[in-house]
């Protein structure tokens, strides 16, 4: 999505060659076989794992946290595991997720027009809106220290990343789109 904005904004005239059909396929193609394989070490490393006599999970699903604070066995392989995903999965897709709006903030910068520069950033509001709100759940949720583990906030961030943020997707988006604005607005004038 953050290389779509771009591409409209930062190359409006190049944006049919720069995201045709075969570039399109190739990057959802990428991002579900990333995400299907994203998981899998740390999914096998946990199946080898010996869980001592408590076996009732507090929690929404099987969360790798979760699961290591029930297990018996050495957990130095899987903390390297986390840490290297923890990069891979967040840290390199939200660096390039911040690089690619740097570049579109700085193209909209050189807009002259008013109008123009004002519908420019809230073409990309919506979606660097629901980037952050998950990027930061995300990152609070993984990349906190061990003394900062609770329970409670384990539930709240899962909540927040798994079920908040994808209800948030269709309003969101929904609201840059003229049509519900001219719903909304007769809705309200109705109501007056």
């Amino acid at each position: 999505m953050a290389y779509d904005r771009y591409v409209a904004i930062c190359h409006p005239l190049r944006y049919a060659f720069m995201m045709d059909t075969k570039i399109c396929s190739s990057l959802i193609a990428a991002s579900w076989i990333a995400g299907a394989l994203d998981a899998l070490p740390i999914q096998v490393s946990i199946s080898q794992f010996s869980f001592c006599s408590f076996h009732q999970i507090n929690h929404f699903f099987c969360d790798p946290n979760v699961l290591i604070k029930l297990s018996c066995s050495d957990l130095y392989i899987l903390e390297i595991l986390i840490i290297i995903e923890g990069i891979v999965v967040t840290v390199l897709p939200c660096t390039l997720t911040l690089v690619s709006y740097t570049c579109i903030i700085k193209s909209i910068l050189k807009i002259r027009s008013t109008e123009s520069r004002s519908k420019a950033f809230s073409t990309c509001s919506s979606h660097l809106i629901v980037v952050i709100i998950f990027y930061v759940t995300l990152t609070c949720m993984y990349m906190r220290p061990p003394s900062l583990y609770s329970p409670g906030l384990d539930k709240l961030f899962s909540l927040l990343y798994t079920v908040l943020i994808p209800m948030l997707n269709p309003i969101i988006y929904s609201l840059r789109n003229q049509e519900v604005k001219n719903a909304v607005r007769k809705v309200r004038f109705r109501k007056q």
